[in-house]
């Protein structure tokens, strides 16, 4: 059980919100949830003691820890601060100044800093702690959490963040949680790639796909596709990992702004975000992003 008199407000019951803010739940934290979707407060409340706010406002009024897991930063802002930062009808319109915000989602590093800014003029602490680990991790309570800010206030809630996840990182100033989380989700994005065309071209070639994965499984090539993915999503025809092309293509986009924005070399980056965004056009609306093995494997030889 916590040993503080913290109350969490958690704002985004999504994929991965469900399962995080149950977790927060079964340690014993007492939590205020929203989400546009009261289907899926409502689902929450029936299986774990929280209470469902009926607005933004009404979480920041009662909770004095607040958590974002929403699609994006912009998502982010507008839920904390209102339509043009008016501080109506959003979550700091009633909350306390001294009130913790962390924002948990894929948000722009770039636009955590700005943010940032406009929280410490309120006099609202603010840290980010992305997390990798997919919605498999979030139920096992075994996600990587990357907090970007304040060190103080990181030790502060390591408890909180170690009832969501078993790896927790101080990634530096404000915004670092969020930069090395796209950047790696840009490594990642980048591996699946490599991988589909590899196994699509082994295929071809006369390879059994299975057998030419447990090749490169066991050899320098493996990644997390290939061990992960390949088989379990790919092959079978799943294609269910439970991360959407849509929000991969976002997170790579979001690691090349932060690959331009200190000079760096970014020619494999510029390469990577625009197939991903073709892919995500190119594919059904909430597509997984395993299914970019089909479209590929769809595509003609040469």
């Amino acid at each position: 059980m916590p040993t503080t008199n913290d109350i969490v407000g958690f704002v985004g019951i999504g994929a991965m919100g469900t399962p995080m803010a149950g977790n927060l739940a079964r340690a014993g934290y007492p939590l205020v949830v929203f989400d546009l979707d009261a289907t899926r407060t409502a689902a929450l409340a029936r299986e774990h003691a929280v209470t469902v706010a009926a607005s933004l406002a009404e979480v920041g009024a009662a909770a004095n820890i607040l958590i974002t897991m929403l699609p994006d930063g912009k998502a982010v802002r507008t839920a904390l601060c209102g339509d043009s930062d008016s501080f109506r009808d959003c979550v700091l319109e009633r909350a306390p100044q001294q009130a913790l915000v962390i924002d948990m989602s894929s948000s722009s590093p770039l636009g955590t800093r700005e943010l940032g800014r406009l929280l410490a003029a309120r006099g609202t602490p603010f840290i980010d702690a992305p997390v990798s680990g997919g919605v498999k991790g979030a139920v096992a309570a075994s996600l990587a959490i990357m907090v970007g800010g304040d060190k103080a206030i990181f030790e502060r809630v390591r408890p909180l963040l170690a009832k969501m996840g078993s790896q927790l990182f101080h990634a530096g100033p404000l915004g670092s949680g969020h930069a090395i989380k796209a950047l790696n989700n840009y490594v990642s994005a980048a591996g699946l790639v490599a991988a589909c065309e590899a196994i699509i071209a082994a295929e071809r070639f006369g390879l059994d796909p299975a057998v030419a994965t447990d090749i490169i499984n066991a050899s320098s090539g493996m990644n997390n596709t290939t061990k992960n993915k390949v088989k379990q999503q790919m092959l079978n025809g799943a294609f269910g990992a439970g991360f959407a092309t849509a929000l991969m293509a976002k997170d790579v986009r979001t690691a090349l702004e932060v690959v331009a924005s200190t000079g760096t070399p970014a020619d494999l980056a510029r390469h990577c975000a625009a197939f991903w965004t073709a892919a995500a056009d190119d594919l059904p609306a909430g597509a997984d992003h395993t299914a970019v093995f089909k479209l590929l494997a769809g595509r003609n030889p040469g």
